[in-house]
């Protein structure tokens, strides 16, 4: 495990290209992967930025959902993460983490592309936490296409459903929760603003969750309520393996970025960090890009 406290060339820090091709069945399982990706389970440790808050996040069995929930739970908030059911595996892991951290965890099952569940979710965070001051939505669904002929109706919908009206039902739900000096805080991709050719509803999602979390962010300054974008590179997660990207594409990813090597989790959790703490203050409507060098427009 690389130490990320002392200083060290970031090319050579984590994997680099070629991994093994490693198929696996959506929404796949992290701990299946090859190399194991660093969420932060041993390597994240927290300085007391989060003390007392309450957490959401969804997507937190695995990638960066996991990262940010445990660096969530190292800097004293108590965390509730929603996954899929069959995601559990990996889900109860990331349980035994944010308990072992000494904070509370609750644990919520469900599909979010189903609008009664993204609505109940949020209840169910709200209930189990005693309230609720940090939203992240990063739940996310990828699945590659090589033709535009080849995006069935079905598959349009789903993706639509999972990264763009769950955001928003979410959203919905949580606001009226939401105290002065919350933060609110999405998952979108360099895909906005780089689309590659086999991810058209993917990339669609992704621009979209840009433009709706800057208008957003206007509305929630009324309230005192902070909203901003995460916009990671080629990340080590499962969401790749898992029919993300063609296995060839998997067995060299993250090889074209600066560093030669995809980001792990753990890299980008800092982010997360900074925009759910007081330490991003004055920081709202704004996407954070953690490409590998790629940048944004």
């Amino acid at each position: 495990m690389a130490d990320r406290l002392t200083m060290q060339d970031p090319r050579s820090q984590y994997p680099k290209p070629p991994f093994p091709e490693q198929p696996q069945p959506r929404p796949g399982i992290a701990g299946k992967l090859e190399p194991r990706p660093d969420h932060g389970e041993e390597s994240y440790v927290g300085s007391g930025k989060l003390v007392g808050r309450k957490a959401l996040v969804t997507g937190g069995d695995s990638g960066i959902g996991r990262a940010a929930a445990i660096a969530y739970a190292r800097e004293g908030a108590d965390v509730a993460i929603a996954y899929l059911p069959s995601e559990e595996e990996d889900a109860r892991e990331v349980i035994a983490l944010i308990e072992a951290a000494g904070r509370k965890a609750v644990a919520l099952p469900g599909d979010v592309s189903e609008e009664s569940w993204s609505r109940q979710l949020v209840e169910d965070a709200v209930k189990g936490l005693g309230g609720l001051d940090i939203l992240v939505i990063n739940a996310g669904r990828q699945q590659f296409r090589e033709n535009v002929s080849e995006v069935s109706s079905e598959d349009f919908d789903k993706t639509l459903k999972t990264n763009l009206y769950a955001m928003h039902w979410i959203t919905q739900a949580a606001v009226p929760h939401l105290p002065v000096g919350a933060s609110v805080i999405t998952t979108a991709s360099v895909q906005a603003y780089e689309p590659s050719d086999i991810l058209l509803d993917y990339a669609t999602t992704k621009a979209g969750i840009v433009a709706y979390t800057k208008a957003l962010a206007k509305q929630l300054m009324e309230k005192g309520i902070r909203a901003n974008v995460v916009a990671p590179g080629p990340f080590w997660t499962v969401l790749q393996a898992s029919g993300g990207q063609p296995q060839e594409k998997v067995a060299h990813f993250g090889e074209h970025s600066r560093f030669g090597r995809p980001g792990q989790p753990v890299e980008i959790a800092p982010v997360y960090v900074l925009l759910a703490s007081q330490e991003g203050s004055y920081i709202t409507g704004e996407v954070y890009g953690v490409t590998g060098g790629a940048g944004i427009a």
